[in-house]
């Protein structure tokens, strides 16, 4: 899908979140805080990152407004909670309760490890989320702890156990394979998902590591992860609308071609859907990013802090962080081995999901 020549009028908030490639945001995720509970090797340094100070942090009202202003003004239609993990946060279901409050029929989803979700499903059900990612890599607690360097899958199982039984549905589970690590286990941890009635979407690993490890030789592309799963069972390619949705589906058939359930495969690295993006991102400590890749940052939290400053002010700046989202991970294109990628300078954790 070509992005075509961009256009060269100047934003206006009125529009909602327009790039210049004529590519319209309605997706938000919002990083509700930047630590997390384990150290995946995709995603951060094994002694973690220097987290942000808690005054540091969006706080549960300026977090209402920008919901707000993002749903009345800009045209944002749904919304996921992300991190570091959520969980972390204390006040995570206060802030769920006044989006809901705000926002009755908006669909409110959060990724999240698990960890501790065992104690917080029903109430994070009651107070208005509608359904949960949970990224689980390994049903293997050697595996897993070598992936998350923590030995905690049994909290995560447990967690995922009171989502489904809160209704937190459908339940996603993420799971990004490595090389010679957990690779093999994709058709196992499918089989696992499909028996559950939960839908697997497999992610390539992404230059987003902490360690800055990540080579494209070692990804195990979206066509590797098809060929191995078709080795177990037969796929079938989704006829569902895609509608901007990173995650190619397909159906799983039953050897009498019954359908079993679905899975994803979420292809950033190999198969780019940059064209089709139609992502916002605030980060925990309130700036835009309008591409996990971007160089650029727009704070907003000086003007959500300013007085004399309106909900008019923080959607123009709003528009104005999204009129300038590049072609595709922070270049003229994608691929990440062009001269012209740069990593950005901050993990996955510190910059949501």
């Amino acid at each position: 899908m070509s992005l075509g020549m961009p256009s060269l009028s100047r934003p206006d908030a009125s529009a909602g979140l327009m790039d210049t490639f004529g590519r319209q945001a309605t997706d938000l995720r919002i990083s509700l805080i930047d630590k997390c509970n384990l150290r995946c090797t995709y995603c951060m340094p094994a002694e973690g990152l220097p987290w942000l100070k808690k005054e540091q942090l969006l706080g549960v009202e300026e977090i209402r407004r920008l919901v707000r202003i993002g749903v009345e003004t800009l045209g944002i239609r749904e919304l996921r909670l992300t991190g570091g993990e959520p969980l972390v946060r204390v006040d995570l279901v206060d802030i769920i309760a006044g989006i809901r409050a705000d926002h009755p029929q908006l669909p409110i989803s959060m990724t999240t490890n698990a960890i501790g979700l065992e104690k917080k499903a029903a109430a994070l059900a009651e107070a208005g989320l509608d359904r949960i990612n949970v990224s689980l890599d390994s049903l293997h607690h050697e595996t897993f702890a070598q992936l998350t360097r923590r030995d905690s899958l049994d909290k995560v199982l447990a967690g995922v156990s009171a989502a489904a039984e809160a209704g937190l549905t459908p339940l996603k589970i993420n799971a990004v394979l490595m090389r010679g690590i957990n690779d093999q286990e994709a058709p196992q941890l499918l089989d696992w998902a499909l028996r559950q009635g939960f839908e697997l979407r497999f992610i390539e690993q992404m230059p987003l590591d902490g360690d800055q490890n990540w080579r494209r030789d070692g990804t195990v592309s979206a066509a590797e992860t098809r060929e191995l799963l078709s080795e177990h069972v037969t796929l079938r390619a989704s006829d569902e609308d895609r509608d901007g949705a990173p995650a190619e589906r397909f159906d799983v058939l039953d050897a009498e071609g019954n359908l079993r359930g679905r899975v994803g495969v979420i292809a950033s690295v190999t198969e780019p859907f940059c064209a089709d993006c139609r992502r916002t991102r605030i980060t925990a400590e309130g700036r835009v990013m309008s591409c996990l890749f971007s160089a650029e940052e727009v704070d907003l939290v000086d003007l959500l802090r300013d007085p004399e400053a309106d909900d008019d002010a923080v959607a123009q700046r709003w528009a104005e962080a999204m009129w300038a989202k590049p072609a595709a991970h922070g270049t003229d294109r994608p691929g990440f081995e062009l001269d012209s990628f740069h990593r950005p300078g901050r993990s996955m954790s510190a910059i949501g999901g």
